[in-house]
Order: C-alpha cells, then sequence, then structure tokens
C-alpha cells in the first residue's frame, strides 16, 4: 500500500512539474509574440488592416505600446516561472488573462495573430490553473 501512494505522489508531483514547465514556456513564448507584435505596431502602423467603426477606438500605435508592455512583463513571469518562483503561477495567470483581453480587442486590426494569442494564453491559464490547485 505505501508503494503504491508514492507512486501516486510521484506521477502527481511529475504532471506538476510538467504543467508548471509547459506554462512557462509558453507564457515566456507569448510575452515574446506580444512584445514584437508591439515593437512591430510602434515602428509601422500601416502594416495592419484597419477595421472601420469598431467599439475599441485606438490608434494602432497605442495598441503597439499596450502589447509591448504586456509582452514585456509576461516574458519576465514566464521566466520566473521557469525558475520555480511560486508567486509567479497567481501572476502568470493574471497576465494571460489580461493579455487574452488585449488580443481579443485588438480582432479587428489583425485578426488571425490575435487568435492565436489567445489561445496559447487559454493553454497557459489552463496549466497554471491546474498547478496552482495541485499546490492548494
Amino acid at each position: 500500500m505505501t508503494q503504491q501512494t508514492y507512486r501516486s505522489s510521484a506521477t502527481r508531483n511529475g504532471w506538476a512539474y510538467g504543467m508548471t514547465l509547459f506554462a512557462g514556456v509558453w507564457l515566456t513564448a507569448v510575452g515574446l509574440f506580444q512584445a514584437l507584435e508591439g515593437i512591430s505596431a510602434i515602428a509601422k502602423d500601416t502594416i495592419y488592416a484597419k477595421t472601420p467603426d469598431y467599439v475599441f477606438q485606438f490608434d494602432v500605435t497605442t495598441w503597439g505600446w499596450i502589447h509591448l508592455t504586456i509582452g514585456v512583463i509576461a516574458l519576465v513571469v514566464g521566466v520566473c516561472l521557469l525558475l520555480g518562483q511560486s508567486w509567479a503561477l497567481v501572476v502568470g495567470i493574471i497576465m494571460a488573462t489580461i493579455s487574452a483581453l488585449a488580443n481579443f480587442m485588438y480582432l479587428p486590426w489583425y485578426p488571425l495573430w490575435a487568435l492565436v494569442i489567445v489561445a496559447l494564453d487559454i493553454a497557459v491559464i489552463w496549466a497554471l490553473s491546474t498547478e496552482y490547485s495541485a499546490r492548494r
């Protein structure tokens, strides 16, 4: 009975480590993608197709600064997750949520890329939430 308990505990710890590693890598990647998206929007805003009459009336350069800020913070949090910082679990969930919301609002300017980032953010939120509940 003791050996079986040990195996289930080791399996659970392996999954927890794997999910944290998954979330750290993807949050770092999403942060990098967000930062690159922001830099390209700041550098030259004419490469994006604008959709008129949308609820969120921001200039593309403004969106660039928003994405650059979110991307840099998400990149730092992702690296801290990979380094094993426990506070990064909660901050990572918050940053992935903010990133998903920002990209949802950015859909009219670059829809396919925004959907890819939202999907990656959802995967990060799932992995970090699973890991956070396992540690509680």
